[in-house]
């Protein structure tokens, strides 16, 4: 696999929008699971919220070339939430704490989720 300076270099900035937009989501998430509120649930708050600031740091810095995708955008995390609960539930049958799950689920769909933001959502801007 040869990767470019380019494309390198976008990596490490859909990792820094990544590190803000997680610490935006588990905020949420753990805040609301601290407030007793049931973890599919808090998931569900956590994720509704944190698309429209996802969008923002991705769209501006992460895909800044690419064609705006609003569309796209909304249905790609429509399966990005999907894959998310099925990892959270499948993380909470091995991990007892609702907020090592939540943080292991992330991890794990946040590798995914850069690909379908790069070739579904976010693709190059047409001339």
């Amino acid at each position: 696999m040869n990767l470019s300076r380019e494309r390198l270099t976008e990596i490490w900035r859909y990792y820094q929008a990544g590190l803000i937009n997680t610490a935006f989501g588990f905020g949420t998430y753990s805040l609301l699971v601290w407030l007793g509120l049931n973890l599919f649930a808090a998931q569900l708050i956590a994720h509704v919220a944190g698309m429209g600031f996802n969008y923002i740091t991705y769209s501006r810095h992460v895909f800044r070339d690419a064609a705006p995708a609003r569309l796209r955008f909304i249905l790609s995390y429509a399966g990005n939430y999907g894959l998310g609960l099925a990892m959270l539930y499948l993380c909470s049958r091995f991990i007892d704490s609702p907020y090592l799950a939540g943080f292991t689920s992330i991890l794990i769909v946040s590798a995914i989720n850069y690909f379908m933001l790069k070739y579904l959502v976010f693709r190059g801007k047409t001339a």
